[in-house]
């Protein structure tokens, strides 16, 4: 079988696949993005934010990729003067700290080694030092498929009166995020995750007492000059057009799914990948205890590299996984459930691992890994 990008069955990290209402909305001519039609397409948008990010507030659309958000956040909201908070546990987590100290001058970072858990008791440990200024994480890791346990540090957050500013950019819509409850100041969406659009926005989700901080950053990433305009449902500069369209319908199926039924479709898409992996004599590569919803990361077989496997996947089933990032290059493959991803493509991928691992001789038990996701399916 040749690869063939228009049928194959998707589950990278993201982007993710996207419904082909999404993708028509992005066929529309050429239209001003100074004039009413548009106008109305980003107040339908702005009414529409809050079923994605579970509640009102402030929210700001940029853009640019994911990465964008986070400079935009970051440059926006580090404190000046006071000490920042880093936590970080993998590849995004170190791109958390390289953005933050573009930005901030006195910056604490404590790391996990990969696919582990920052001990809370060393967060609390500086919160309780009483200079924190701001705190920022990755709430899902996804270079390792890891979700950091926001709800473990969020009340020594709050009580210190620091930032809470989250890289929520693979968690929002696939992981549950409560807001409000967990004091998060400054959350960072990703279009192409858990939303299901295409890549190339930005979402930023504010508190008031986040948006009573904002101080100028970066010019085209300016937080406040985006509130600004969007309050006449405007944009700063010029916007991505098609990816506006594509973001109203992706937002429209996800308030007709319910953000719950979405979280809990994922959570179990997740559950049902983590007992096929188990029955394949497989091993996560993270602590199981902290395993993401939305991307399931696993170590190779073993003598298998990404020749011997996930370039198989690719090339003989039309199926494509992510692989590895950096020094997990070649060692892990991950397994992206999240957005419309469905029950029949972890069928067609599992049965397609079997067969794989069968023929190098490395099955444990054929057939066990199906019925663990059927078993498990609605």
């Amino acid at each position: 079988m040749t690869f063939d990008p228009e049928t194959t069955t998707f589950l990278i990290a993201g982007p993710v696949r996207i419904h082909p209402r999404v993708l028509r909305a992005m066929s529309m001519p050429s239209l001003n993005h100074r004039g009413d039609y548009f106008h109305g397409i980003v107040t339908e948008i702005r009414e529409l934010l809050p079923v994605l990010f579970g509640t009102k507030g402030h929210q700001v659309i940029i853009t640019g990729s994911g990465t964008a958000g986070l400079e935009a956040m970051y440059s926006s909201l580090v404190p000046k003067d006071g000490r920042t908070l880093v936590l970080t546990n993998g590849n995004f987590g170190d791109r958390t700290n390289s953005i933050v100290r573009r930005y901030a001058t006195n910056v604490t970072t404590l790391s996990a080694p990969w696919g582990q858990a920052v001990p809370s008791v060393a967060v609390k440990a500086e919160l309780a030092k009483g200079d924190v200024k701001a705190v920022c994480l990755v709430h899902n890791e996804t270079s390792v498929g890891l979700a950091n346990d926001l709800a473990l540090i969020a009340p020594a957050v709050k009580a210190s009166g620091a930032l809470f500013l989250v890289d929520g950019i693979s968690a929002v819509a696939g992981i549950p995020l409560p807001i409000e409850e967990w004091g998060v100041d400054a959350v960072v969406a990703g279009s192409q995750k858990g939303l299901a659009a295409p890549a190339g926005l930005a979402l930023v989700h504010l508190s008031d007492r986040a948006v009573a901080a904002l101080h100028p950053g970066t010019f085209y990433l300016d937080l406040a000059a985006h509130l600004k305009s969007l309050e006449k449902n405007d944009t700063p500069w010029t916007p991505a057009v098609p990816l506006f369209l594509a973001l109203r319908e992706a937002l429209l199926l996800l308030k007709e799914e319910g953000l719950d039924h979405r979280l809990e479709k994922t959570h179990r898409l997740a559950e049902a990948s983590r007992a096929a992996v188990r029955a394949l004599g497989l091993e996560l590569f993270p602590d199981p205890r902290y395993a993401s919803d939305t991307v399931t990361a696993v170590k190779n077989p073993p003598g298998m590299g990404d020749p011997e496997f996930r370039k198989v996947l690719e090339r003989q089933y039309n199926i494509l996984l992510q692989g590895g990032q950096a020094a997990l290059a070649g060692k892990i493959f991950r397994i992206g459930h999240m957005g419309i991803a469905d029950w029949p493509d972890l069928l067609v991928t599992f049965a397609a691992i079997e067969r794989i691992l069968s023929r190098a001789g490395k099955l444990p038990a054929p057939g066990q890994a199906l019925r663990e996701v059927v078993d498990r399916m609605p």
